[in-house]
């Protein structure tokens, strides 16, 4: 299978796992030893980013700060960044043309300055799947995917990314799965 990196994962009415139902991943890694995913959309209801910044001692900055995420089941205690920059960060990883993840401390120092990317998210963990196992979750229907949109990403409200990633390319998501049809 080619590589899904880059593009969302949106759990569809059949996802039998309760931590990913409605949920939106952008997948940042995926080859044949397995894969590695954000979930986009599921804000962590008792951490915000002042908490973050303030239990490292950074500077707030001015304004409202986005939510903190929940990025996924595995190494909970892990922090990540998502985000967007029209220059190559040696501290991070290209998921796909102007779209980085890194785990370096050093890019939230840059934001808590008011120096780093406009456009980012913040999580904790990561959805991860061993090889072969992604592959399965497809063909069970458990997840469709699309190409990420960056409005998705990081400009939509956190309540209408799973049914708004599903719409930008016709589909509803609501509805995925109750026609059966046979060819």
């Amino acid at each position: 299978m080619e590589s899904l990196a880059g593009n969302f994962l949106i759990s569809t009415p059949q996802m039998p796992d309760p931590r990913f139902q409605r949920q939106v991943i952008y997948l940042c890694a995926h080859n044949d030893e397995g894969a590695m995913g954000l979930v986009i959309n599921n804000p962590n209801p008792e951490l915000t980013l002042f908490d973050v910044f303030h239990g490292a001692n950074l500077a707030i900055p001015e304004g409202p700060l986005p939510p903190v995420y929940m990025g996924g089941p595995v190494e909970m205690e892990s922090g990540f960044i998502l985000f967007t920059s029209r220059e190559e960060d040696r501290y991070a990883i290209e998921v796909t043309p102007g779209i980085y993840v890194s785990r370096d401390a050093r890019l939230l120092e840059d934001i808590s300055q008011g120096q780093g990317p406009r456009e980012f998210l913040f999580m904790l963990g990561y959805a991860g799947w061993g090889a072969g196992q992604l592959e399965g979750e497809l063909i069970d229907n458990s997840w469709l995917t699309v190409p990420a949109d960056l409005d998705v990403l990081f400009r939509t409200p956190d309540e209408e990314k799973w049914a708004r990633a599903a719409r930008t390319f016709g589909i509803d998501i609501a509805t995925f799965g109750d026609t059966i049809g046979y060819a």
